[in-house]
């Protein structure tokens, strides 16, 4: 089991907005999780990155609203995380009414459709971020029998393993941190379904087939950097659920994807937090 540093970052004035975009500075930085409150957040990162407090202060440094920031930190030495998650964040959800997330640990699981079983450890993907269950919901609204997906980002592997329930085929999940990965792996294991998980990052693109869809819920910043590569590996036609940004980020994205042949179709918003379904322009 990984040792953690918990960071503690207590913010003023504190507002969810801030705690969200703090997040998303530190999630760039290399922090796995986090967990909001009314004074800050508690953010997770692996004790072998660094100094968590050190690292948190940098990656704040030009955070763009005046906000006063004290960060202190713990070591968390490995653990049952399931434990951790069960006693301090995470719930079963129902998302749209057709889907159900929930972990070997929770009693008394409502019935859905799909039924997927996440247990998260420190990997992103639950269904409670509103990026998730935004993501989510555009899935559930595609067709997917035999239609092929890629998942960049994939975390827990959540929204491969909702393909994959739907009846796409292949499903592949790229995920760069090895802890995510191998969380990955077992969530995959424990849903049974067919998917193939890759370590590393959106270099592992090259050589897969063209796929009919690809998801990255991911941040801004990454997804700006590899547009490119990602739309390379979508069939003309083809379907990008983009998320991890904000509804005002929108324009800079599609303008990025246009580049590359995307064209915005709809989105899905939810306390900013945005979903955005592109499609790839046929050639000519």
């Amino acid at each position: 089991m990984n040792d953690y540093y918990a960071v503690r970052v207590d913010a003023s004035p504190c507002t969810p907005d801030i705690n969200d975009l703090a997040a998303a500075f530190m999630a760039d930085a290399g922090f796995e999780s986090f967990e909001p409150d009314d004074s800050g957040l508690t953010a997770y990162i692996r004790v072998e990155e660094g100094d968590g407090v050190e690292i948190a202060g940098e990656a704040l440094q030009e955070f763009p609203i005046d906000t006063d920031f004290k960060i202190s930190e713990t070591l968390v030495k490995g653990q049952n995380w399931n434990e951790e998650w069960e006693r301090h964040y995470f719930k079963s959800i129902v998302i749209a009414g057709e889907c159900v997330v929930h972990s070997s640990f929770h009693k008394d699981v409502p019935e859905a459709q799909y039924d997927i079983l996440i247990d998260p450890k420190m990997a992103f993907g639950t269904g409670h971020h509103d990026t998730t269950s935004q993501m989510i919901r555009h899935i559930l609204s595609l067709p997917m029998q035999g239609k092929s997906v890629i998942d960049m980002g994939t975390g827990t592997g959540i929204l491969g393993i909702l393909a994959a329930m739907r009846g796409a085929s292949p499903v592949t999940g790229i995920e760069i941190d090895g802890g995510a990965f191998e969380n990955a792996l077992e969530n995959i294991g424990l849903n049974k379904v067919c998917m193939t998980a890759l370590h590393g990052d959106a270099s592992k693109l090259a050589g897969i087939t063209p796929a009919d869809y690809l998801f990255a819920n991911i941040n801004r910043n990454i997804i700006l950097e590899d547009i490119d590569r990602y739309a390379a590996v979508l069939k003309p036609g083809g379907i990008m659920l983009l998320s991890g940004f904000y509804e005002e980020d929108v324009p800079m994205v599609a303008e990025a994807a246009a580049k590359h042949g995307l064209e915005p179709v709809s989105k899905l918003v939810s306390n900013r937090w945005t979903a955005l379904k592109m499609k790839k322009i046929l050639c000519s």
